[in-house]
């Protein structure tokens, strides 16, 4: 079986061979126009930000299967892959630690202003202080505050039980515009409208493309915070942007954009407000993360292989 990584550098981690597989190609990255060349004959190929779309997987008729090193797999065109029987599989619970541990890195430093403190104590400021401290920001205990999430999957119930361990009340939000508030949850305008902090985990996909816009921040508290580990589509870059500078939101942490590389630039980055804070989509990438979906991404294929189905999404 023929297996071809397009993106090996895209997993700092140790990638065991599968069993299964009789020829293993690995290139460090791979552009779009180069898929279709380095396929021709693979079963297997593995992809993490790779695209594989209609017009390649028309080229590629050996191709059995599709191994996302990812939870996401918005990549890959899902419809076309059915047409063409080929199996798409993903990454799943990988990063229940690595991700949450990042909301909080996020969420805690824009609460105590740390980074607002740092910049004045490299700038002299603490020095030249008539007092032994200094109190130039302000700061808030995230013990006591209100937490919302939009998404309860692992990530997000992983989030809720590290943020419940330090004194914060969470509410999971019902989808935008349900009728139906399910057990458990809590309505997303009344979420929007109780967070001192709304945390988003949740697919992007067309339900959730624009999720957070200017109305949804309007409704959001002025001194509340918005973190976004998930994926840069589900928020209006553009109005968050102006609800940060216009003082209608306390801050920001985001670890996505809705391009990235941000090459081409992106409104966030052209002009960053110092309640802002933005990461270069590493929430996921510890090192024990990165192993852990190094490890599942070898089963999957060698599950694959005997006949099994193992995180299938197509």
């Amino acid at each position: 079986m023929k297996i071809v990584f397009l993106d090996r550098a895209s997993v700092l981690a140790d990638v065991k061979r599968p069993v299964c597989a009789t020829e293993w190609q690995a290139y460090p990255a791979s552009q779009a126009e180069q898929v279709v060349e380095r396929l021709r004959g693979a079963a297997v190929v593995i992809t993490n930000k790779a695209p594989i779309t209609a017009a390649m997987l028309a080229q590629l008729p050996h191709l059995k299967l599709v191994a996302v090193a990812a939870t996401g797999v918005n990549p890959v065109d899902l419809d076309a892959c059915k047409l063409h029987g080929v199996v798409v599989s993903n990454i799943r619970d990988y990063a229940v630690h690595s991700v949450p541990e990042h909301v909080l890195m996020l969420m805690l430093n824009l609460r105590r202003n740390f980074l607002a403190y740092r910049q004045d104590v490299q700038a002299g400021e603490w020095q030249r202080a008539s007092q032994f401290c200094l109190l130039t920001h302000p700061i808030n205990d995230i013990s006591g505050a209100t937490l919302g999430i939009v998404g309860r999957g692992s990530i997000g119930l992983s989030v809720a039980r590290m943020a419940e361990a330090l004194g914060m009340r969470v509410l999971f939000a019902e989808h935008k515009g349900s009728s139906v508030v399910r057990d458990g949850y809590t309505a997303f305008t009344q979420v929007l409208q109780q967070a001192d902090v709304l945390s988003l985990h949740c697919p992007l996909n067309e339900p959730t493309r624009g999720l957070i816009g200017a109305a949804e921040l309007a409704l959001m508290q002025p001194q509340a915070l918005l973190i976004n580990t998930a994926r840069g589509g589900i928020v209006d870059e553009a109005a968050l942007l102006q609800a940060l500078q216009q003082g209608k939101l306390g801050g920001a942490g985001f670890d996505v954009l809705g391009s990235e590389p941000p090459a081409a630039g992106n409104p966030l980055l052209q002009s960053a407000p110092p309640n802002l804070i933005v990461t270069p989509h590493i929430a996921w990438a510890s090192r024990q993360a990165m192993q852990t979906l190094a490890d599942q991404l070898t089963d999957n294929i060698d599950a694959f292989a005997r006949g099994e189905i193992r995180n299938r999404v197509v």
